[in-house]
């Protein structure tokens, strides 16, 4: 299993975006999280194989309507936290 953190920044909040990325981590069969930071971005964690970590990439990087993703940071981990399921952080 791989680990993909991701920082989002752009006009992503109040698009429901939070909501197509758990609909779209759970689609790939990824486990995590998904949380709003009061700057404005969305910090992603998931967990899954690689492959399918890449492809879920491509929908974040675009997100839902309404969302205008400007910025893009990410980090590969190797370890496997032990998330059941995919969450939305309050």
């Amino acid at each position: 299993m791989s680990r993909l953190n991701i920082h989002i920044t752009g006009v992503v909040q109040g698009v429901g975006y939070r909501y197509f990325v758990s609909r779209k981590a759970v689609e790939h069969g990824l486990r995590g999280w998904v949380k709003n930071h009061a700057d404005g971005s969305i910090q992603i964690d998931a967990v899954g194989a690689k492959a399918h970590l890449e492809d879920f990439l491509k929908y974040v990087r675009i997100g839902p309507p309404g969302a205008r993703v400007a910025g893009v940071t990410m980090q590969w981990h190797e370890d496997d936290p032990d998330y059941v399921g995919f969450d939305i952080r309050f």
